[in-house]
């Protein structure tokens, strides 16, 4: 029907076309010339607060980089004078503390109304006593809170064999980077002289260090509390020798991890504990170890227009340039597209050829992957190098033979870091022991790497692209998919939010490794996604549903993100009615002039629940991709594309169908457990 004026309405493809254009090209602008892509990675205000302490320690703090962050800290702060950990969350108490503590290290009048309330509020949870470990150990550098009331990991730790319970490979890879240099810190129990006092942030002034009461002999936590005394009595009469000994050992690992551009492991918490560790160790300032760990922050460091500063937890350009390859060609530019090519060489170049930490549960396996960041070659991941084997296949390189020999690196080292449940974890083999998680020490987020259902997802999908969507060791992983399958219809989403995330990971995974659409895993999937469509057409999910899975599971305002997430599931699963259409239509009507999308809710995740992330390129990448399916279908094999084809139900049909039966990983809830 004519539109008024006798115009006719562009019809939704039309419409779809002309906002995949603009997000296209707003995307190519982006690009590096060097190749690759890198949005901002938004955490919170710890790590700006860290950044202040970290330098206040040292000695090095300047006025210019205090007040500058002290003016982003502040612009942070909720109305009733707390911080939360992501955008809409929750205040959060730790968060609060350590924001509160900057502020005053800044020159902030306590009396002023914004710190006021802060520490009121504090005080009503329970005063710095119940923040967690991490922000009570940032406060005893300063003599805020006593080393005695703090659990002890004594860096003799280094001693235990990999078998042994709680040896440090027992630790996800981020866990154990961070442990290694505190048991360092914890030895030496510094103390900084405090330029003043906090007495104003205690519940109870009388006994503002009052240990926690002692749990049950039996439970888990009474046993580790009891550890915990013994540790302590050690502290106190510990070896010399022995102590000596196990502080060289535990330097030495640290040095000998420090990447290419000064960091560990490329995230901000290793990074600020392993430089307090060796400078405690005798490591000067001026020492090239020191320096070049310190100037890795500056690269970290984001300016904003009204002069406030604020640092990146951690940089994707890694994951960020393989997810822009792969939208790109799902938006219609041809293989040999000279930012694809210059991705594609970008990405080769960035390839891990060394032996990192995970060769020690895998000491026979080729090196070869990919990491997350600029220089992590200690840790490449599982995810980035599926996702990068995606992204290559798709590009029509000068070179293929350089191209497929990197690839059947990357597909190899995938394949021998399969755990022993058929699954992938992030960044380790069989890394699931619970024993870490019941350490006082470890309050603060995961410290183990168990199998993800979004992990294997992909390892899956970029399986089935390789050709190998038969081979045992990939069916082992559709299998273990179909089983951790919640009984909604919906997959938990470790690495990104939450169930949406985890959904729109593993259908695309199943159709590709030629489980038909028709499978009930995948119609379960389609319904629940359809039943969790906002109003408005787009999809969402809070933060919350981590905390909470019947409240929050799939419900939260629409993301750019999270919608194109849902869009690239019921796509895959063969769908083309009015969800669909109304996701599109949603995704078009919110788009910016720039061809990007306004987008300040936190959909990614370091910890679920205890570290969200914002990866600002997300709210674009991702639709790009969906609404290129959505235009063009999925690529064929012939281009490097998701398989087009269909194969019988694998392995143990009952175990297979019966998705809703007992799962195998720890990675996260399960509406039957």
């Amino acid at each position: 029907m004519p539109a008024s004026g006798g115009a006719p309405a562009p019809t939704p493809r039309a419409v779809a076309a002309a906002a995949l254009e603009r997000a296209t090209a707003h995307l190519l602008s982006l690009q590096n010339e060097q190749g690759w892509w890198k949005g901002n990675l938004e955490t919170n205000v710890t790590m700006d607060a860290e950044d202040l302490l970290l330098r206040q320690f040292l000695g090095i703090r300047t006025d210019e980089q205090t007040r500058a962050t002290a003016q982003w800290i502040r612009s942070q702060q909720n109305e009733d004078g707390t911080w939360a950990t992501f955008h809409g969350g929750p205040s959060e108490l730790s968060t609060t503390v350590e924001a509160y503590v900057a502020l005053k290290l800044a020159g902030d009048d306590p009396q002023a109304p914004h710190m006021a309330s802060a520490a009121a509020w504090i005080r009503e949870h329970g005063g710095i006593s119940a923040s967690r470990v991490f922000t009570r150990i940032w406060l005893a550098l300063f003599g805020w809170w006593p080393w005695s009331r703090l659990p002890e990991l004594p860096p003799e730790v280094m001693f235990l064999p990999k078998w042994a319970p709680l040896n440090i490979y027992s630790f996800g890879c981020w866990a154990r980077q961070t442990i290694v240099p505190l048991t360092v810190v914890s030895a030496h129990r510094p103390v900084r002289p405090a330029p003043f006092g906090l007495d104003e942030l205690h519940s109870d002034p009388a006994d503002p260090f009052r240990a926690p009461p002692m749990a049950s002999p039996t439970s888990w936590d009474g046993l580790f509390q009891r550890l915990d005394r013994v540790l302590h009595a050690y502290h106190r009469h510990a070896v010399g020798p022995v102590r000596r000994l196990a502080l060289g050992q535990a330097t030495r690992w640290i040095v000998e991890r420090q990447e290419a551009d000064g960091c560990w492991g490329g995230i901000q918490p290793p990074a600020v504990y392993s430089l307090i560790a060796l400078h405690l160790e005798g490591y000067d300032l001026g020492h090239p170890v020191m320096k070049a760990g310190l100037d890795a922050f500056d690269r970290f460091t984001v300016h904003t227009e009204d002069g406030g500063r604020w640092l990146e937890a951690c940089q994707s350009p890694v994951w960020d340039t393989c997810l822009a390859t792969i939208a790109l060609v799902d938006a219609g530019l041809p293989a040999d597209h000279p930012a694809l090519v210059s991705a594609a060489e970008w990405m080769l170049g960035e390839e891990v050829r060394r032996r990192g930490d995970w060769a020690v549960q895998r000491p026979t396996l080729p090196a070869g992957g990919w990491a997350f960041e600029f220089d992590n070659d200690t840790y490449p991941d599982i995810d980035d190098t599926a996702e990068v084997v995606l992204a290559l296949r798709r590009v029509d390189h000068p070179d293929q033979e350089r191209l497929q020999a990197a690839v059947e690196r990357g597909v190899a080292w995938n394949l021998g870091m399969q755990s022993k449940n058929g699954a992938w974890g992030a960044f380790d083999v069989d890394n699931t022991s619970t024993l870490p998680n019941k350490l006082p020490f470890c309050d603060f987020g995961e410290v183990v790497d168990p199998p993800s259902a979004d992990v294997t997802a992909h390892v899956v999908e970029m399986l089935a692209d390789v050709g190998k969507a038969r081979d045992p060791r990939t069916r082992r992983g559709v299998e273990w998919l179909l089983r951790e399958q919640e009984t909604d219809g919906s997959w938990f989403g470790r690495w990104g939010t939450n169930y949406i995330y985890g959904t729109g990971s593993v259908v695309p995974a199943l159709v590709s490794a030629g489980i038909p659409t028709a499978h009930p895993a995948v119609r379960r999937a389609v319904r629940w996604l359809e039943e969790h469509q906002n109003a408005d057409g787009g999809w969402g999910e809070d933060m919350r549903s981590y905390e909470n899975q019947e409240k929050w599971s799939g419900r939260g305002d629409s993301t750019a993100s999270q919608t194109a997430w849902a869009l690239m599931a019921l796509l895959s699963a063969g769908e083309s009615g009015e969800s669909v259409e109304r996701g599109v239509a949603w995704l078009a009507a919110t788009q910016l002039p720039e061809g990007t999308w306004d987008e300040p809710h936190f959909t990614g995740t370091g910890f679920p629940w205890d570290f969200s992330i914002n990866y600002n390129l997300y709210r674009l990448v991702f639709p790009v991709t969906a609404l290129g399916r959505y235009l063009h279908g999925a690529p064929r094999p012939e281009s490097g594309g998701h398989p087009a084809r269909s194969l019988p139900v694998p392995v143990s049909a009952a175990s297979v169908d019966r998705a809703d039966g007992p799962g195998t990983a720890q990675s996260g809830p399960r509406s039957d457990r």
